[in-house]
């Protein structure tokens, strides 16, 4: 026993000798403290945390060469060598902090995004299907955000003064031909897609990634969904046609196939309408959408294939009397078909390596008789792609990218047996540079260019953005870049070699999301060149040149709050656009008709549980359009009353496979005007003879009854989105 006393007490004396004191303190690269860091000893159990002021102090058993690994939330851990040999060490640590993208500050300037996975979204795809007004069309839901303006006999996308052909639209980053279905002059048309198909969309005003080309105002990206979530069959029956959607998944992949057939003609026999119809438009449509997983994202090598392809076809009849002259006027027949398919990968490697890419066509027929004329038109576009993404750190990433389109158009008078074409082949090249420097401060650099063989021309675009991001969760960000579009083929078709038009925008912008509630505020600053102009009428154009130019400036506001009022989601926006340009066959600068000055819309969603009703109403405004009177000198010299459309919706579901949805557009069945068309020739007394260009009708109704059929007895057509 003395001598295990003994033992025990030189083991002990013996620990005590080699216990090293190590002190410090914690900071990070500014000098403030960091409370709550861990510090310990590589590979042993000795270690403490640092104080409120950052402070740490630690008794350590182990000796000679050691490593103290230091790591605190937020910040990139840090290793430091030590020789312990007894004696106290003090050791300050500077932690520098580590980039997280989920709370990074990002790049907002002219950019809003509906989806759920990130966190500058706007608006959800749930809100572009439930938007009263909207009637499910994806662009006419967009309409209700800044920077936009509804131009009711036209449907496309307007986006701060820009003509609807300045938007570029695109599938799982492919572009899409032809996007809105084909229409004659004056009646509105809507987007050829179903909102359902997608999970999120990127909607860009200006500004936008060097990924992006030939739109000289703005991009909308739209993602098509992954995996949906199980086996359903989705029954509509509507006022206007019905359809069915079939969805089949199996771990890693899933197929959807929709078809769905509508006929204005019982509705237009029962609701009065404005135009003169011989045949009312009715379509069809069928999709086929198939997705594959595979791969092991926790091994980080995975991946997804998409293929989708969509095919419809339309008719219509119509007679438009023209101002001046008696009768019934122009006799348009339209018969539309159209197709589009596109084939998408991504893939995640190895070392930070993402691939992504694909290849799309869209081919568009219409079929027209213009009174005794027969005219056959087709526009077919062909794009590929392929990217690749690094991200050398948590900091710096690079994107590089390469493009090629294929791009024809041929119209032909078929009693005349005369055909007029051309065929474009264009090649891009992307680089786009991103680099964190905190969490709060972003940049990012890139560079298109581009080569069209049938304009022979070459060109650079750069593109630039930064973002800070403050205390209080708001931030500021600019974007500036050069963009370029070649003419529309329906201009191109008179004079094969016009090269690009351009824009240049500059965007400044603050954006803050906090408690449920969204602020944004955007100025921007667009300038024009070289666009297209040409003497005489759109459809006999002579002269067809690049001396037009312009610029359109403006500010725009969005607020979006789901936590004022319970139950209810309500979101305000309003617009100020000041744009002129020289274009098409005006001799001076002139407002467009399209680019109202001011704009603005409300939209409120409330949930009535007790109704199992989902109420919501929407309200868009502007201040009038202006348009050009033969009959008083000048250019653009009058304007519109303003215009103006409330609408109403509810969504009742009695079960929850179960919605029934009315919607109403106009209820207070004002008579909007969005222009007038005049006669080309002066009568006797020497007046040009006009005519109000109105709506269809004074409303739109719709009714519709949507049943999901599978073994969730909860699951119906919202559940995906």
């Amino acid at each position: 026993m003395k001598i295990f006393l003994t033992i025990l007490l030189f083991h002990i004396t013996y620990c005590g000798i080699t216990q090293t004191s190590i002190s410090g303190r914690i900071t990070d690269q500014k000098g403030h403290a960091l409370p709550g860091a861990s510090i310990y000893i590589k590979g042993t159990y000795d270690g403490t945390s640092s104080d409120a002021a950052g402070n740490f102090k630690v008794q350590i058993d182990a000796s000679g060469s050691q490593t103290l690994n230091v790591q605190a939330v937020g910040f990139k851990s840090q290793e430091v060598a030590m020789d312990l040999k007894g004696q106290p060490l003090t050791v300050d640590i500077i932690l520098s902090e580590a980039i997280n993208q989920l709370n990074a500050v990002t790049i907002s300037a002219g950019a809003m995004e509906a989806g759920d996975e990130k966190k500058s979204v706007v608006l959800k795809p749930l809100d572009i299907v439930t938007t009263s007004g909207a009637m499910g069309n994806i662009t006419a839901a967009l309409l209700t955000l800044p920077g936009t303006s509804t131009v009711g006999n036209d449907g496309r996308l307007f986006v701060r003064g820009g003509d609807a052909s300045e938007t570029a639209i695109f599938i799982d980053g492919l572009q899409v031909g032809n996007a809105f279905g084909s229409t004659t002059s004056n009646v509105p048309t809507r987007a050829r897609f179903s909102p359902n198909l997608f999970k999120g969309s990127f909607f860009s005003t200006g500004g936008y990634s060097a990924e992006y080309g030939q739109a000289l105002s703005s991009a909308l990206a739209l993602n098509t969904l992954d995996l949906p979530l199980r086996n359903q069959g989705d029954v509509s029956v509507m006022s206007l046609g019905g359809g069915y959607t079939q969805t089949l998944v199996k771990n890693d992949h899933a197929i959807t196939a929709s078809a769905n057939y509508y006929n204005l003609a019982p509705y237009q026999s029962l609701v009065k309408q404005n135009f003169d119809w011989e045949k009312a438009p009715s379509s069809w449509d069928s999709e086929v959408s198939l997705r594959q997983k595979w791969g092991n994202a926790g091994t980080g090598k995975a991946g997804f294939i998409k293929a989708y392809f969509h095919t419809e076809g339309s008719r219509m009849a119509i007679w438009q009397k023209l101002p001046g002259i008696d009768g019934r006027g122009d006799r348009v027949k339209l018969n539309n078909h159209y197709n589009y398919g596109n084939v998408s990968f991504r893939h995640s490697g190895n070392k930070g390596w993402l691939f992504y890419g694909g290849a799309a066509l869209s081919d568009n027929r219409d079929a027209i008789q213009f009174n005794a004329d027969d005219i056959k038109q087709v526009n077919r576009i062909f794009h590929s792609k392929i990217v690749a993404v690094r991200d050398f750190s948590s900091q710096f990433s690079m994107k590089n990218g390469l493009e090629y389109y294929a791009k024809s158009y041929a119209e032909t008078l078929l009693d005349q047996n005369q055909t007029r074409q051309f065929a474009d082949n264009l090649f891009n090249h992307f680089i786009e540079a991103t680099y964190y420097f905190s969490n709060r401060l972003i940049m990012v650099g890139g560079l298109r260019s581009g080569h069209s063989s049938l304009a022979k021309q070459t060109w650079l675009t750069p593109r630039f953005s930064v973002a800070y991001k403050l205390n209080n969760q708001g931030q500021f960000s600019f974007a500036a870049g050069k963009f370029k579009q070649l003419a529309e083929e329906k201009l191109r078709i008179f004079q094969t070699d016009l090269k690009n038009a351009a824009a240049t925008h500059y965007i400044l912008n603050y954006f803050i999301v906090n408690n449920n509630r969204t602020f944004r505020a955007e100025a921007f600053y667009k300038n024009y060149e070289k666009l297209v102009t040409y003497n005489g009428l759109p459809s006999a154009p002579k002269n067809v040149a690049l001396n037009g130019s312009g610029y359109a400036r403006g500010v725009d506001f969005f607020l979006r709050d789901k936590k004022t009022i319970k139950d209810t989601d309500f979101w305000i926006t309003y617009s100020f656009v000041d744009s002129k340009r020289k274009f098409a066959a005006y001799e001076t600068k002139v407002q467009p008709t399209f680019a109202p000055k001011h704009n603005g819309s409300v939209v409120v969603k409330h949930f009535v549980t007790a109704m199992k009703s989902l109420v919501g109403t929407s309200w868009s405004w502007n201040s009038g359009y202006t348009y050009n009177d033969p009959n008083l000198p000048g250019e653009m010299q009058r304007k519109t009353k303003a215009y103006s459309d409330l609408s109403f919706s509810i969504s009742y579901l009695p079960k929850p496979n179960v919605i029934l949805h009315v919607a109403c557009s106009n209820v207070l069945g004002r008579q909007n005007v969005y222009g007038y068309q005049y006669a080309t020739q002066p009568d006797e007394e020497g007046s040009y003879a006009g005519k109000p260009v109105g709506q269809g009708a004074k409303r739109f109704l719709f009714a519709g009854l949507f049943i999901t059929l599978s073994k969730d007895k909860k699951a119906n057509q919202l559940n995906n989105l």
